[in-house]
């Protein structure tokens, strides 16, 4: 069987917005990667109140956003792994899953510089390419020596942030066109952010 490789996007998608789907669809694009997975992360169990939606609400918005596009998957593995999850484990177990593929990594600028604070960052670098895509205000100076890093162009950027959309929705404004028709279908006619 053929390998195939993938890059994981990993985040809350608390709820996923259109400048997430921009940033895959760049990513997608210009790394040569035919498949981005939307890694959906948990809820921590440590933490006493939290602004996540429950993790299947989180997972069942990125379905609906990303239906349309056989490029995209959502995937769920974080789900069933010890809390808190650890990216290295993460990958670990997806290499176990499917052994046929490469994974690498897609992240912002600004989270770079804190891959030496990660479990096992050492070998995460030296194992897994680091797909990095430019955010405004986050130079891309510093980077660990280890690592295959490939930085892409300058995405098109939205000053979107899932913190704006779920405060938009607890002052009951509009969030259209902030996220994708069938997740904002879905928000209006459930209760989701509403009482958070």
């Amino acid at each position: 069987m053929p390998h195939k490789t993938v890059l994981l996007y990993f985040g809350s998608f608390n709820p996923i917005h259109q400048g997430h789907l921009i940033i895959a669809e760049h990513a997608v694009d210009y790394s040569g990667i035919s498949e981005l997975w939307f890694v959906v992360t948990p809820r921590n169990p440590l933490k006493k109140k939290s602004s996540l939606a429950p993790d299947y609400d989180r997972l069942h918005l990125v379905h609906l956003a990303i239906e349309d596009n056989p490029r995209f998957r959502a995937c769920d593995i974080e789900f069933y792994l010890p809390k808190p999850s650890y990216t290295i484990d993460t990958l670990a177990h997806l290499e176990e899953k499917f052994p046929n593929h490469h994974f690498s990594l897609l992240m912002g600028s600004d989270n770079v510089h804190t891959l030496p604070k990660w479990k096992n960052y050492e070998v995460l670098l030296s194992r897994y390419p680091i797909y990095i895509y430019p955010r405004p205000g986050f130079a891309l100076q510093h980077l660990p020596p280890i690592g295959d890093y490939h930085i892409l162009p300058e995405a098109p950027m939205l000053h979107i942030s899932a913190s704006l959309i779920r405060k938009k929705l607890s002052l009951g404004l509009s969030i259209r066109y902030l996220v994708h028709p069938a997740v904002y279908d879905y928000i209006s006619s459930s209760r989701l952010y509403k009482s958070r």
